[in-house]
């Protein structure tokens, strides 16, 4: 059975893995990438202001845990055609604990 995610170890992935290009914090904006403020529940493709691929907007993935954990794996395969440059998290504990963190600042 696998352990129980960790938001704390899911912020230190989002540090070090995804602020770069994107934020979490409630009005924070977009960067290279969308703010990620919300993301759970929310529809692919619909932050205001960002330029998103065809491949995005057309992909109609709500971001619930489940989709959030096969995208996280393998962006480029799950959306073919997006413009993340993400190669994804192969490890399904970070996956997991990336997804608790998002959660908790959604």
């Amino acid at each position: 059975m696998p352990a129980e995610p960790n938001a704390k170890n899911g912020a230190k992935l989002f540090k070090t893995r995804c602020a770069q290009c994107h934020t979490v914090d409630e009005g924070a904006g977009n960067k290279v990438g969308p703010s990620l403020h919300g993301l759970v529940g929310r529809q692919s493709g619909q932050v205001e202001g960002f330029a998103y691929t065809e491949a995005n907007k057309k992909a109609a993935v709500t971001w619930d845990e489940e989709n959030l954990f096969k995208y996280l794996e393998n962006p480029k395969k799950f959306i073919p055609g997006t413009k993340m440059v993400f190669a994804g998290l192969k490890k399904e504990k970070d996956r997991r604990d990336l997804i608790a963190f998002l959660k908790e600042n959604s």
